[in-house]
């Protein structure tokens, strides 16, 4: 079993760091014998704001973490959310507002870190 931690620090949108970090969180995912966690930091909690709307053909990270969750975890850090006045009933279904301590477990838990 392969366990990996996928950490996002950028905003979903205006650099592309976010989403190439959930299209590999995804595609590790789908992998037989892999176990997938996402960290949302930062500007990256945006990611996770349920009710996205972007312009047609663009991307939309919100969906984007479907895929993932139904293979893995996504978090949020809770503080780095309450300083962008968020809240967890904002967040996108599955997603959960998260703790230091639950990065750390989590830290522990893997094989690997990928930072984005």
């Amino acid at each position: 079993m392969h366990r990996i931690l996928i950490i996002l620090n950028d905003a979903p949108y205006g650099s592309e760091r976010s989403y190439n970090g959930l299209r590999l969180a995804d595609s590790l995912a789908r992998k037989e014998g892999v176990e997938v966690r996402v960290f949302l930091m930062g500007d990256s909690v945006m990611c996770a704001k349920s009710g996205q709307i972007t312009p047609q053909g663009y991307y939309n990270v919100e969906r984007m973490l479907k895929p993932v969750l139904r293979h893995g975890q996504v978090a949020t850090c809770g503080t780095c959310m309450e300083a962008r006045g968020m809240t967890p009933d904002m967040l996108a279904g599955g997603v959960h507002k998260g703790t230091l301590e639950e990065l750390t477990d989590w830290t522990l838990w893997s094989d690997r870190i990928l930072n984005f």
